[in-house]
């Protein structure tokens, strides 16, 4: 069983904000595989699905970002998942431009308090993610207030490819394996400028 969770707070206000690019990911795999991931379970929304013939809980968890290692360490326990070879995060990375996906099998958290709540949890950090851009195209003075603010209009289009890529990034983890999935989706090109907007 594969648990595939994406990180971001609920409520709409967050819905179209930077820090929620894990749940819109996470919605986008539901879409493809034809679920909704609306069943409350282990403090999150929930769904089941199948990647490539294989069995998936798809997650958003419900506890807020900062709380989001108590869903996460419930929903592995709960579905006896192997974290390190079963547990894949989706979390938006200030450390990326906006559009770029990198897909990582350890590491820290670079300050993201939803990682820093997993690791914390789960007393490990071996176990994949991947990691959506999300930094501004220009300065910006208080990071947490920007992953909290909504995208603006002409972002857009490279938010909805960056979504794409990261369900296509997951299939592939699950059908190939994380060495290939890495292989071909971290050496994708940066986005180009024309398409993020200023």
């Amino acid at each position: 069983m594969r648990l595939i969770v994406g990180l971001g707070n609920p409520g709409i206000e967050y819905q179209f904000t930077p820090h929620n690019l894990g749940f819109l990911a996470v919605d986008r795999i539901a879409e493809q595989c034809g679920v909704v991931v609306n069943n409350r379970h282990c403090h999150a929304q929930t769904a089941r699905a199948r990647i490539d013939n294989e069995d998936v809980v798809l997650a958003k968890p419900e506890t807020y970002m900062n709380l989001s290692g108590l869903s996460v360490r419930e929903l592995a326990a709960d579905h006896q998942v192997d974290v390190k070879r079963d547990l894949v995060v989706i979390y938006d990375e200030l450390d990326l431009p906006l559009g770029t996906i990198r897909i990582r099998q350890r590491g820290g958290t670079a300050g993201h308090n939803g990682m820093e709540s997993i690791l914390g949890a789960l007393d490990t950090d071996e176990f994949l993610r991947v990691r959506l851009g999300i930094a501004p195209d220009r300065k910006i003075g208080d990071g947490a207030k920007f992953v909290l603010t909504p995208f603006r209009k002409a972002q857009e289009k490279t938010v909805v490819s960056a979504i794409e890529t990261a369900a296509d990034a997951v299939e592939a983890i699950v059908k190939d394996g994380p060495a290939v999935a890495m292989n071909r989706f971290n050496r994708k090109n940066e986005p180009e400028e024309s398409v993020v907007g200023h």
